[in-house]
């Protein structure tokens, strides 16, 4: 079994115990959260698919971290013209695990 989300404008294809980054959700570590967004649920041979959400269908996860990602340097350059610009960026994240995929919850 598994489900396609939404989250922060972004797609993700989930299974049941599967850790995930997604970018920073203000709420503490051990905590259970909710996706109402689901787009996709598969269930043994059979495909459920939203238009464009699945209604009455949750998958729930608990926060197991948060952390910032390893730092990326941006560039800018221009030749002759005595210009160079550095700059760097971390992007904060929170790692979840996925614990359940509700399938038409009441």
């Amino acid at each position: 079994m598994y489900a396609v989300f939404m989250n922060g404008g972004k797609q993700y294809k989930v299974k049941i115990g599967q850790i995930l980054r997604l970018e920073k959700i203000n709420h503490k570590i051990g905590k259970i959260i909710e996706f109402n967004t689901i787009l996709l649920v598969k269930k043994n041979k059979e495909i459920f698919l939203g238009q464009p959400i699945l209604k009455n269908t949750v998958i729930q996860a608990c926060i197991y971290k948060h952390g910032r990602e390893k730092k990326i340097h941006i560039i800018k350059f221009n030749r002759r013209k005595h210009y160079k610009k550095k700059q760097g960026h971390r992007q904060n994240y929170t790692s979840i695990k996925i614990t359940n995929i509700n399938l038409f919850k009441e």
